[in-house]
């Protein structure tokens, strides 16, 4: 490989680097799943249904407490 080759090659890296340096800046960070999801089924009947279905099932297993 020349040296002249060699140079171009690492010309194209180099940009190729800084290209994706400026991308990874200019990003807009991911809002966070937990966050979008929180609160948005608040006004759900079927939601707190499905709750009290699964504290019932929850509380089923439970092993009963020594009298």
């Amino acid at each position: 490989m020349s040296e002249g080759n060699l140079q171009q090659r690492i010309a194209v890296l180099e940009e190729a680097l800084h290209e994706l340096q400026e991308a990874f800046k200019a990003r807009q960070p991911i809002p966070d799943w937990l966050d979008r999801l929180s609160g948005s089924m608040k006004d759900e009947p079927a939601f707190d249904e499905v709750l009290a279905h699964g504290r019932t099932i929850r509380e089923a297993d439970r092993p009963d407490s020594p009298a």
